[in-house]
């Protein structure tokens, strides 16, 4: 049965919200560069969504700044045999509503993520290779995998747990409403204005470390100029994705902190795979669909991956605040392959790729992508419609809402569009995982796979990799499947993110490779 805060109590922390002058420096004001889709914790593995989530909610294992593995609902762990872990559980842990944490709001957490509906990017990925879980006792759980699976604790690390009596008939309605957004993290739910603004509350019973912050205003601006603007007249205390064009300014301005960190995130223009047929977006010189979907082609993505100087966009258009990539994670990340570099852009190499396709004089196609949601990411498809024009394929730019991106994309709508993958666990197994292999929503794999490339090859060699005990031979297993799918181009990677966060003189901020913008992380 959903529990649901008491009147009483809400109505006190709305009116804590109009704070006398003198308190109003134990609030936060933070400008948020997405629309937070949603407040269920396990409705949409995306950046802005876990950011939030993990103000309320707290993860089974939580990741630093560098996204290292450390306890967190999970005290503490053991591997039984090759396929057993047995968990004990913090102790004395409680949710906001009151409600006790057990071994059995693990095993609800997990049996409830298959269920969610609708979701354009399953958190199922995490645990397709669970196959039991067993309660031993309130503060005891053993979890039985699928044979080895050594990437199982950077899993749990992307799990919000909830609380079975609080949420076991909850709907992604139920949060988005505000009903059901009772957690055990550092904050509480005062009020949830969809697109606008979520306001929240120090949780003063948290078990762990105690924000800095009694209250927290976390806005949506999505308009870059409106947000560094807001910042500067002291409207908001900390922004995030600080625009390029704006960096060098803010760092010469006494008034302003900035807070630098290479991301883990990195984008790339998703191809369709998912038909033999025609694909929406193409057609001939002549604007006629063509009989055959020429994205299906290896040597017309090569041609694609070609045309694009990923080094020009990164210093134009990102202003230097971007790294040229190849591949799908960055250095560090376990699995990074060192000498997989991002090609130098060959026009004349494209039109002979794209020749031998068949297609000598090109094509017409449309990209889509995002107009609010990353960095330059409008002027970065500008960028690269203007690149491929001059190979012949004669490229339509068409930037949309992010919000209307992923619904149609989850729909497979487009024939390429802009997208992105933060690699938030650390490691190269869960990213292809999610995004390079054969969608398969029973097995959890390639829950975000939105272009449907599958290659059954790749599919062994990852599922080996991420099986494989010895962390040695697992990375270089992990590196020769990177190598093998990139040189399909199933996707075309384009550039790792760097994260940027600006904040008023006398805050600071830990900034995570992951780009969580977490109000707990400012002081």
């Amino acid at each position: 049965m959903l529990k649901t805060w008491h009147i009483a109590a809400a109505l006190a922390a709305l009116t804590a919200w109009a704070p006398p002058t003198a308190a109003r420096a134990q609030t936060l004001t933070v400008g948020s560069a997405s629309v937070i889709g949603s407040l269920d914790p396990h409705f949409y593995n995306v950046g802005p969504n876990n950011a939030i989530a993990s103000t309320f909610f707290d993860r089974m294992l939580e990741s630093d700044e560098r996204a290292r593995i450390r306890p967190g609902l999970l005290e503490s762990w053991r591997l039984v045999s090759n396929d057993t872990w047995e968990f004990r559980l913090r102790p004395g842990v409680r949710f906001h509503n009151g409600a006790e944490f057990t071994a059995d709001d693990i095993a609800f957490t997990i049996a409830r993520l298959p269920t969610v509906v609708n979701s354009p990017g399953s958190f199922t990925t995490y645990t397709r290779q669970i196959r039991a879980v067993e309660v031993v006792d309130p503060l005891t759980v053993r979890i039985r995998t699928n044979g080895p699976q050594p990437t199982l604790l950077v899993d749990l690390a992307r799990l919000a747990v909830l609380n079975r009596r609080t949420h076991e008939n909850a709907t992604t309605d139920d949060f988005n409403a505000g009903r059901a957004v009772i957690g055990t993290g550092p904050y509480r739910l005062v009020e949830h204005r969809p697109s606008d603004r979520i306001l929240m509350a120090r949780n003063d019973e948290y078990w762990g470390e105690k924000p800095r912050w009694e209250r927290v205003d976390y806005r949506m601006v999505t308009n870059d100029p409106a947000r560094t603007a807001a910042l500067l007249a002291g409207d908001l205390d900390v922004i995030e994705q600080v625009p390029t064009s704006d960096v060098a300014r803010l760092r010469r301005d006494p008034r302003v902190t900035l807070s630098e960190v290479e991301s883990l995130r990195n984008a790339f223009l998703v191809t369709d795979q998912s038909r033999d047929g025609p694909t929406p977006f193409v057609t001939d010189n002549e604007g006629k669909p063509l009989p055959r979907n020429p994205l299906r082609d290896a040597r017309v993505r090569q041609a694609l991956s070609l045309a694009i100087d990923r080094q020009a966009i990164v210093e134009r258009v990102m202003e230097g605040n971007a790294t040229a990539t190849m591949q799908f994670v960055g250095p560090g990340v376990f699995g990074h392959v060192p000498d997989l570099q991002p090609p130098r852009a060959d026009p004349a190499a494209a039109r002979r790729l794209l020749a031998e396709a068949g297609y000598p004089n090109g094509f017409r196609i449309t990209l889509h992508g995002s107009n609010d949601r990353y960095p330059n990411d409008a002027r970065t498809l500008q960028a690269i419609g203007q690149m491929w024009t001059r190979i012949g394929v004669r490229t339509q730019v068409e930037a949309i809402p992010f919000s209307t991106l992923i619904s149609r994309s989850s729909r497979q709508e487009f024939s390429v569009w802009f997208a992105s993958w933060g690699a938030s666990t650390g490691e190269t197994g869960g990213a292809m995982r999610s995004v390079l292999a054969t969608y398969d929503r029973e097995r959890g794999m390639g829950a975000v796979n939105r272009g449907r490339y599958s290659n059954p090859e790749f599919d062994s060699r990852l599922i080996a990799a991420t099986q494989e005990m010895d962390d040695e031979k697992r990375e270089r297993m992990l590196q020769d499947a990177m190598r093998f799918v990139m040189a399909d181009t199933p996707i075309i990677p384009l550039m790792l993110f760097r994260n940027v966060w600006a904040m008023r003189k006398g805050i600071t901020h830990t900034p995570r490779a992951d780009e969580l913008t977490r109000p707990q992380d400012f002081r």
